[in-house]
């Protein structure tokens, strides 16, 4: 017999049969109206969010039903997501009330049992001739209630993403799997490594941005001018910039202090509040310029226009020597350190190598990553690890030309630093570090000997690449702070960037994400998985698609 979940926790909300329909004569006595929606939900899509959370505002409760794996007719190898995490997934959502797995074939006797007041389907549906889709319409309408389809502006389907992903190619398999038989990255000895992130105690210094994204619907054209015209729908609001990469570390485990500049204003108070929620100490210079906000407007899960609202910060002099000083008093007691430079001024040229300077000597790990080409790569000096993109890297010594290697290997050589991680998009990144040699054997030597390592990109497909490098360098340098080799710490980044292309908007990537994403690429490639890990039923193999020309060398 089922056993419901302990409360406290959103699994609280994936109820049995008898809970199920408890809850809902308690809905009923007490003139809740319940709004039921049906599915397989085998990838929870922006489709989907949108459908369900439409739904929500035709009654009170939101119940969704999933069809269980062993009624699911979808194809071979379907569903890619087990019934139960499938039901994880939707009971994370906070608009979702109640939750649960049909193991019958059609929702037809559930919805007999339950008698929703409404029951929502997409547009689709609207002129579906399906008789299981007939039977659910008219178990609803014998029950009282009626049946809403949504607006339907915005369209996904999980079964042509999945077929998608299964039609592409998948050229860097047989690299991934090279590099998950490596002994670094044993999936054990990953997942000790994440739990060793807990309790570091982390610098991170940059620019505090406010990441806006304004959902809108489907755009029009308009009558005085042929012009799109957007009709915003909802905002949702995110700390970004250096403030994302302190909440990364947080929710990975560590102890953030972030040292920033920001204005004596009610938005400024707003963003301490919630930083210090998340165990986030911030330090900040007082400036007179108001907080960044970059404003992203998107209609479904496409981003279709960005206006950045940036007032450049202008340090002066006594302004910079409290910066500075702020943040080699924070490195006191620190593992390890950030220092990102997001171009709008707070970090100029000067103050990046006054930074350095300053905080290089108090801390075990320094690394830094710059946003944008106004930014100061080559003044990051002494740094442990530097993460720019390529286009950054080229920018930045406005060298495009040369292999990348040797690009890599000049960046090296300016900065006196030990690593550097260059992104790539979807074809993932590289590693390049110098291989163990005599240091004083020459430049021509030490160029011979930088290994280049590549990490395929571990998402198949990007929902959103905001806060993909972010992430990649908050969980690469508590890799390195807790004393994994630079492979370790590209391989940790990567996953992190793949959970983090996977959401829409600027969300923290946890220590149980990174440990999710490890289990699950070394159980698709038979690797290594807990003992209590479901391993026939998770995915397929990661895709990714190389760009052409790629240069590595």
């Amino acid at each position: 017999m089922p056993v419901d979940p302990p409360r406290g926790t959103s699994a609280l909300k994936i109820l049995s049969h008898e809970r199920l329909l408890a809850e809902r004569e308690v809905a009923r006595r007490d003139g809740r109206a319940v709004v039921q929606c049906h599915g397989c939900f085998d990838i929870v899509h922006p489709g989907h969010v949108r459908h369900l959370r439409q739904a929500k505002g035709h009654g009170d409760v939101l119940l969704v039903s999933i069809t269980g794996d062993a009624t699911m007719r979808k194809g071979t190898g379907r569903p890619l997501i087990p019934e139960e995490l499938r039901a994880d997934n939707l009971a994370a959502l906070d608009f979702v009330d109640w939750v649960y797995v049909e193991q019958r074939e059609t929702a037809a006797e559930l919805l007999s049992e339950v008698r929703p007041d409404v029951y929502v389907k997409g547009k689709e549906y609207e002129v579906n001739a399906d008789p299981r889709f007939r039977a659910e319409r008219t178990a609803v309408e014998r029950g009282g209630g009626r049946v809403v389809f949504t607006s339907g502006d915005v369209v996904f389907s999980s079964t042509a993403l999945i077929a998608a992903l299964e039609r592409s190619a998948d050229p860097f398999h047989a690299r991934l799997t090279a590099l998950l038989r490596l002994p670094e990255l044993d999936g054990a000895r990953l997942s000790g490594l994440i739990s060793s992130f807990r309790g570091r105690r982390m610098l991170v210094v940059g620019e505090t941005i406010l990441d806006t994204y304004v959902l809108c619907d489907r755009p029009e054209i308009a009558g005085e001018s042929p012009i799109m015209t957007l009709r915003p729908l909802e905002r949702r609001g995110y700390d970004g910039g250096a403030a994302v990469i302190a909440r990364h570390l947080a929710a990975m485990g560590a102890r953030p202090v972030l040292v920033t500049a920001l204005p004596d204003s009610p938005a400024s108070e707003a963003v301490r509040r919630r930083l210090a929620s998340e165990g986030i100490e911030v330090r900040a210079i007082e400036v007179d310029t108001p907080i960044a906000e970059k404003q992203r407007y998107l209609v479904g899960a496409q981003k279709v226009m960005k206006l950045n609202q940036l007032e450049p910060i202008v340090l002066d002099a006594a302004r910079r020597e409290r910066l500075c000083g702020a943040a080699a008093e924070a490195a006191r007691g620190c593992d390890g350190a950030i220092i990102a430079d997001f171009g709008n001024g707070l970090l100029s040229g000067l103050t990046l190598e006054k930074m350095c300077t300053a905080v290089r000597p108090r801390v075990g790990v320094m690394t830094g990553d710059v946003s944008g080409r106004r930014a100061g790569l080559l003044r990051m000096a002494g740094m442990d690890l530097l993460c720019p993109s390529e286009q950054e890297l080229r920018d930045a010594l406005a060298n495009y030309e040369e292999g990348l290697s040797t690009v890599a290997w000049r960046l090296l050589e300016r900065t006196r630093s030990r690593a550097s991680i260059v992104t790539l998009g979807a074809d993932g990144l590289i590693l390049f570090d110098p291989l163990p040699g005599d240091a004083g054997a020459g430049a021509d030597a030490f160029r011979s000997r930088l290994r280049g390592e590549h990490v395929p990109a571990l998402a198949a497909h990007a929902v959103d690449p905001l806060g993909c490098g972010d992430a990649l360098l908050a969980a690469a340098t508590l890799a390195m702070v807790a004393g994994a080799g630079p492979l370790a710490a590209a391989f940790l980044g990567s996953v992190a960037a793949a959970v983090e292309a996977q959401r829409l908007g600027n969300i923290a990537v946890s220590a149980t994400d990174l440990r999710h994403g490890v289990v699950r690429l070394h159980t698709a490639h038979l690797a290594w998985a807990p003992a209590d890990f479901d391993a026939p039923r998770i995915g397929v193999p990661l895709a990714s698609t190389p760009a052409a020309g790629l240069r590595a060398s």
